[in-house]
C-alpha cells in the first residue's frame, strides 16, 4: 500500500515531488518502512541539481536533448525530470535493475552514462512519462 496518497507534497526550499501512476507503483510494491525511509531521504532542492558530480547522490543523464536526472537512496534510484517547480518522478528501481544490464554488457562506463546510450532505459523512462501523473 502506497503510503503517499496525494499528488505531491512541498516540503520548504525543495521541489515539489510529483509521483506518476507507474513510479507510485514501483514505490508501493516496497514494504511501509522502506517507502518511509526512502521518501525521507528523497529531497531535491536547484542547489542539488547544480552541484552534481562524483561522490553526490545525485546524477544527470542526457540524450538527444533530453534531461533525466538521478537520485540514489539506499538500493533504489528515482529518475525524474524538472518541470518548472516541480519535480516530476518517473521511475523508482532497484539499483541492481541496471547494475546486472551493465555487467552483462560489461560497458567500462559510469551507471550514469551506460543509462544516457540505453534504448531499454529510455523505454522505460518514457513509459513513465507517459503515465498519468496522480
Amino acid at each position: 500500500m502506497l503510503i503517499l496518497r496525494q499528488c505531491g507534497f512541498r516540503i520548504p526550499g525543495v521541489f515539489q515531488i510529483v509521483f506518476n501512476e507507474i513510479s507510485a507503483a514501483e514505490l508501493s510494491g516496497l514494504d511501509t518502512l522502506e517507502q518511509l525511509e526512502l521518501m525521507d531521504e528523497f529531497r531535491v532542492g536547484k542547489e542539488d541539481l547544480s552541484n552534481l558530480g562524483d561522490g553526490t547522490r545525485f546524477g544527470k543523464i542526457e540524450r538527444d536533448g533530453r534531461v533525466l536526472y538521478r537520485f540514489r537512496a539506499k538500493d533504489y534510484r528515482f529518475y525524474f525530470e524538472v518541470k518548472e517547480d516541480s519535480v516530476i518522478v518517473h521511475r523508482v528501481l532497484h539499483k541492481g535493475t541496471f547494475s546486472d544490464f551493465l555487467f552483462r554488457s560489461k560497458m567500462p562506463l559510469a551507471e550514469d552514462e551506460a543509462l544516457a546510450g540505453s534504448k531499454h532505459f529510455w523505454k522505460l523512462i518514457d513509459e513513465g512519462r507517459n503515465a498519468r501523473r496522480l
